[in-house]
């Protein structure tokens, strides 16, 4: 299939990039920089241009099979009222902008569109699936406003499908590549209280996952793509510590968090207990489903690749 991607050159992009020509797609990803980013591939070739923005690019949407939205700036900053524009921006323009590049003919396209877990807000230890309900929070917010630009693709019959990211556990950056260097030198540990839940994949099983909702072209609406197993906080931190052999006792206390870092500290500080319902239903099986197993395979490859 021919796939136009936006956000490919990122931290999930450039795995999912890799997992789909491996498959034998043929991938465009939208690069807002002059200069080509360093992944070559066959199979892989580039276009420059802002999905922020209209332009020349949105005239080689239309040749697409799938569409693949993962722009976005990163949420993990602190959220100043500019930084909030920007992250709101990032998202709803480019959605936008890209659904405004579908053709009206009702051509079959598959649009794939990212979210996040923070769509349900934070929450307790309820089990949160598709049909929770949306939170009040600034996330949860921009998370609806998210999915209701990508939807408007249906009304030129696209099938769309909204993932919903929880935290995205890979070798080469993200979260992990935050913690990791804190364990290696003996100050790693819970944040603030350590029972808030942690929603979390492997990136693997994202990938997989794509690559698995491409192939039903029966489902369509909303996925949590998340382990069926989340942890507390604090159960992160003593599975980091057992992969690395580091001692995980050292916990960061809440003010200093919310010091730091301001609004989105609550976002480190509270959580949600998210369930991949309808992956689970649909039949897919995690390769990776528990803490230990995915940690200590990603920091086995990331050593292999160091």
């Amino acid at each position: 299939m021919q796939i136009f991607m936006t956000g490919g050159t990122g931290f999930v992009g450039t795995a999912l990039t890799k997992s789909l020509i491996e498959k034998g797609h043929l991938v465009t990803v939208l690069s807002h920089e002059a200069r080509l980013p360093s992944l070559k591939l066959e199979g892989l070739s580039y276009l420059q241009g802002n999905p922020m923005a209209k332009g020349k690019w949105q005239q080689a949407v239309p040749g697409h099979d799938v569409i693949i939205n993962l722009a976005g700036a990163s949420i993990f900053s602190r959220w100043t009222d500019s930084y909030k524009k920007v992250l709101r921006q990032s998202r709803i323009l480019t959605t936008r902008h890209l659904v405004d590049a579908l053709p009206a003919d009702g051509k079959p396209v598959t649009f794939f569109s990212t979210s996040a877990v923070g769509y349900y807000g934070f929450s307790q230890d309820e089990e949160l699936t598709e049909t929770a309900p949306a939170g009040k929070d600034f996330l949860a917010g921009l998370a609806v406003d998210w999915e209701q630009e990508a939807l408007r693709a249906e009304s030129k019959g696209a099938r769309v499908i909204l993932t919903r990211f929880g935290i995205v556990l890979g070798p080469s950056g993200g979260a992990l590549g935050q913690m990791v260097p804190l364990f290696k030198y003996f100050l790693g540990g819970p944040l603030g209280s350590g029972t808030q839940w942690f929603s979390w994949v492997h990136m693997d099983d994202l990938t997989r996952a794509f690559a698995f909702l491409l192939e039903q072209t029966d489902l369509s609406g909303a996925f949590n793509v998340c382990s069926p197993h989340p942890v507390r906080n604090q159960e992160l931190a003593r599975a980091i510590g057992r992969a690395l052999r580091r001692p995980s006792f050292m916990p960061a206390p809440a003010f200093m968090i919310e010091l730091i870092l301001g609004e989105f500290g609550s976002v480190l500080l509270k959580g949600q207990r998210v369930i991949p319902r309808r992956l689970l239903d649909a039949g897919f099986a995690f390769a990776y489903p528990e803490i230990d197993r995915a940690l200590g395979h990603i920091l086995v490859e990331a050593r292999q690749g160091a």
